[in-house]
């Protein structure tokens, strides 16, 4: 599996990891898109959705880019996309623990005024931190060509730096570390909380509890809550795995499943968080299908109306249509 000091990706690992970053850009793009189109439903957590897309998107590019080209030197262009996935990786970790920590003051502290002015407070962390530390990084020529130890054709911490380990953390596997720690505690205290809210609302309003919409819309929630910190886990997992592996000089780092699931892990958070915000949740879901069938209906209307010049058009009254005809047709056999 390895060369010397490279790890050999193979053309299938390269074929796959692609599909996952074009699959994780297009996830990203439309949540994007649908917060622009949608303006009724640009609430202050899809915002945030949308700055974690943001970062997703930066992803997905560059490792697209990274798994394309397979650096094997410290080139400008390795460099460039290793400083770009650095920066846009750790800002997604960092927007995640954001959404869960905004829910968290917004639904167990009851306090919205409270959720919403942090929204400055996590641009500054979810954007800066990682600016600066990707800076540092470059500055100090620690960016760069990694030999795919614990990437999958892409640049990140350079192979030769003698202090490679503790950039790796500082550029990303600490905050994966605290991500893996954060977000289940987050995200289990709101389920406690909806959990005792529901059970007191079925208490005190059956009626209300009963319908099978309310029930639909909890169990939906209560899905995502429980669905969202155990894709993080799932998706990052490997990474860390490899990471771990890497520490412990165990050749089964280069296990080809590890790194194909390594480079699918690392770049399918968009095409997650698209699938659970957009197509699983009913608002979004449905005006997307109303926007593609009257799309799909007005495609067929024109080619109708082009294959059948004959048809009236609506409103159009019959003896005018034969009027236009009868004044047209000489212009045409002429």
């Amino acid at each position: 599996m390895a060369v010397g000091n490279e790890t050999v990706i193979y053309f299938s690992e390269q074929v796959v990891v692609l599909f996952s970053c074009a699959l994780s850009f297009l996830g990203s793009s439309l949540i994007i898109f649908t917060y622009i189109i949608f303006k009724d439903l640009r609430t202050t957590p899809r915002r945030l959705l949308v700055f974690l897309s943001v970062s997703d998107w930066l992803s997905a590019v560059s490792y697209a880019f990274g798994v394309w080209r397979v650096f094997h030197t410290d080139s400008v262009d390795c460099i460039v996309q290793g400083a770009i996935s650095t920066f846009a990786n750790t800002s997604s970790f960092f927007w995640t623990v954001a959404i869960a920590v905004y829910l968290y003051v917004f639904i167990v502290r009851s306090s919205q005024r409270v959720a919403d002015s942090l929204e400055l407070f996590f641009h500054l962390i979810s954007w800066g931190v990682p600016l600066a530390i990707t800076t540092a990084a470059v500055s100090l020529s620690k960016i760069g060509y990694d030999a795919s130890e614990v990437s999958v054709g892409w640049c990140w911490v350079r192979i030769h730096a003698p202090d490679r380990v503790l950039w790796m953390l500082l550029t990303g596997k600490i905050w994966e570390f605290l991500a893996y720690l954060t977000l289940p505690v987050l995200y289990i205290l709101i389920k406690r909380h909806i959990h005792v809210a529901h059970a007191a609302l079925s208490e005190y309003r059956p009626i209300l509890a009963n319908r099978p919409q309310s029930h639909s819309f909890f169990s939906m929630a209560d899905m995502k809550l429980t669905l969202i910190p155990i894709i993080f886990i799932f998706l990052r997992i490997w990474s860390t795995v490899r990471f771990i592996l890497l520490l412990a000089s165990s050749p089964a780092r280069l296990n080809p499943v590890l790194v194909t699931l390594h480079g699918i892990g690392n770049t399918s958070q968009g095409t997650a968080n698209c699938i659970m915000f957009v197509f699983f949740t009913q608002p979004i879901r449905t005006r997307l299908c109303t926007a593609f069938c009257c799309c799909c209906k007005c495609a067929a209307a024109g080619q109708h109306l082009h294959d059948d010049p004959q048809r009236l058009l609506p409103g159009q009254d019959p003896s005018t249509h034969r009027e236009e005809d009868s004044t047209s047709r000489p212009l045409i056999d002429k």
